[in-house]
Order: structure tokens, then C-alpha cells, then sequence
């Protein structure tokens, strides 16, 4: 997980340092909705860390993957309120129909549902919100 963190802060120091030149080209807001997309993207890399966890404990606590969930649906509305971009709006309802599929598989008694379409789906987030 410090791998991914540090790749992203990578992509957003590069993506400051580019400002400059962009804003000019490109505006502030696109650059500012990409960075949003981006810290949005991280935290719900963290949720999915949090739902992995939770997962493995579904027969003890299933409340805690039910929130771990609950936080990635929020963090997934705020990625969609502030872009129009198709890939990352393809990524969010893929991600999306990944969490779904996690939370009925729990409602339906299953104990260790497979969150790693949940992983692929955010990784694909992290990579399209990457500027």
C-alpha cells in the first residue's frame, strides 16, 4: 500500500509542478477536479484496505464491511459530482457494480465474498484520476 501512495503522490507533485505551464492551457478547475479525482482515489484505495480487512472478519463483525463499503460508495458520489470525464466515470460505475456485488454477496451469508474485483476496480480508478 506505500507503493500506491507513493505513486500518487508522484503523479500529484508532477501534476503541480505542470501547473504552471498548464494553467494557461487548461484552466485551474481542470487541473483542481484532477487532483480532487486523484485524493479521492487514494482515499478510496484506504477504504478498499479497510474492506479487505473487514472481509476477513465477516463472521465476527459483518457491520465493519458494511462501512467499509458505505465509505466507498460516499468517496465513489464525490469522484462523480466533480467530473465529466468518461473514463473516470466508466471506472466509478465499475467500481461501483464491484461494491454492490461485495455487499449482496454478504447479505446473502456469504462469509469471504471476493473483493478482488473491488481491487481491480479501484486500481483502474487510481490509474484513470492520475494525472
Amino acid at each position: 500500500m506505500a507503493a500506491r501512495h507513493r505513486r500518487i503522490a508522484t503523479a500529484v507533485a508532477t501534476a503541480l509542478i505542470a501547473v504552471p505551464a498548464a494553467a494557461g492551457l487548461v484552466g485551474c478547475d481542470a487541473v483542481s477536479k484532477a487532483l480532487d479525482c486523484v485524493q479521492t482515489a487514494d482515499t478510496i484505495a484506504d477504504s478498499v484496505t479497510d474492506l479487505q480487512q473487514a472481509v476477513e472478519n465477516a463472521a465476527d463483525n459483518p457491520a465493519e464491511a458494511d462501512r467499509a463499503l458505505d465509505d466507498i460508495g460516499k468517496n465513489l458520489d464525490k469522484i462523480s459530482d466533480k467530473t465529466d470525464d468518461t473514463d473516470v466515470n466508466k471506472a466509478v460505475d465499475d467500481l461501483d457494480k464491484a461494491v454492490d456485488n461485495v455487499r449482496e454477496a454478504i447479505k446473502n451469508g456469504d462469509d469471504t465474498p471476493d473483493v478482488g474485483p473491488v481491487t481491480d476496480a479501484a486500481g483502474e480508478l487510481t490509474k484513470v484520476c492520475t494525472p
